[in-house]
């Protein structure tokens, strides 16, 4: 009798014990739901206090060139060719950053010059037609208008712009005259030139941007066209882009 009663304690201890166990356990589960959404936003204010300083930016965009045969560019009367550019900028600090850009812009020869103006092309043996990608690549300096320390704290619009130092490959098809006869000539220019850009962006996230952005290439040559000292000025790239820029995490931050 005795080892019956001992028996039926042993076995009420340990329901109670399994009792415990599962409330025990309900409640470390109920207490794990509960705090898990503070520690993952603290977990990632935690990481978004380090700052996304490296931002990509991507942009394509029409463009032309002022160029000697490039055409009538007070009536409008010139060729608009794409441009493409990818770009890795890394800040500085709170207002600068440096950028790196890599790209192609296609030229044309564009217009319909008069006759006088042919027969002087002609007497210069001056090049009429002029088309092929001109590459580029240079590195400046970038200024926020609005500066910031850390890309979570941006304002939702703001202005940037710089000037910097490049270099740029030219490679052409050009012709003597307007005969759809002619065979053109290869032709290859390298040149530096001083890029000038300015932009407007908004922010569509906590990582990313678009903005409207224009660019001038001013070159050291007059000669990208084959065609020299017609026009008052040397021969020179702008273009017009939507880019599209990307803060991504620094190296190890996962």
């Amino acid at each position: 009798m005795a080892y019956l009663l001992s028996l039926s304690n042993l076995l009420k201890t340990l329901r109670n014990g399994l009792i415990f166990m599962s409330s025990l356990i309900k409640f470390s589960f109920l207490i794990f739901f509960i705090t898990f959404p503070f520690l993952a936003k603290a977990q990632n204010f935690y990481k978004e206090r380090i700052s996304r300083n490296n931002i990509l930016t991507v942009g394509v965009g029409p463009s032309f060139a002022y160029l000697d045969n490039g055409g009538q560019y007070r009536d409008f009367n010139f060729e608009i060719k794409p441009a493409i550019s990818v770009a890795l900028s890394k800040k500085l600090s709170a207002a600068f950053d440096l950028r790196s850009t890599l790209g192609v812009q296609f030229i044309s020869s564009g217009g319909n010059p008069s006759t006088p103006i042919r027969d002087a092309w002609f007497a210069d043996f001056a090049s009429f037609t002029a088309k092929g990608p001109a590459f580029f690549f240079d590195i400046m300096p970038n200024l926020n208008l609005i500066p910031f320390s850390n890309h979570m704290h941006r304002t939702r619009v703001n202005l940037y712009g710089g000037v910097g130092l490049g270099i740029m490959h030219i490679m052409t098809e050009q012709t003597k005259s307007f005969s759809p006869e002619e065979t053109p000539t290869k032709h290859q220019v390298t040149t530096g030139y001083v890029p000038v850009r300015a932009g407007l962006s908004y922010s569509i996230g906590p990582y990313s941007d678009i903005a409207g952005e224009g660019t001038m290439l001013w070159t050291f040559s007059d000669n990208l066209d084959g065609n020299v000292g017609f026009n008052r000025f040397g021969d020179h790239l702008f273009q017009a882009q939507i880019v599209y820029r990307r803060y991504f995490r620094p190296k190890g931050l996962e």
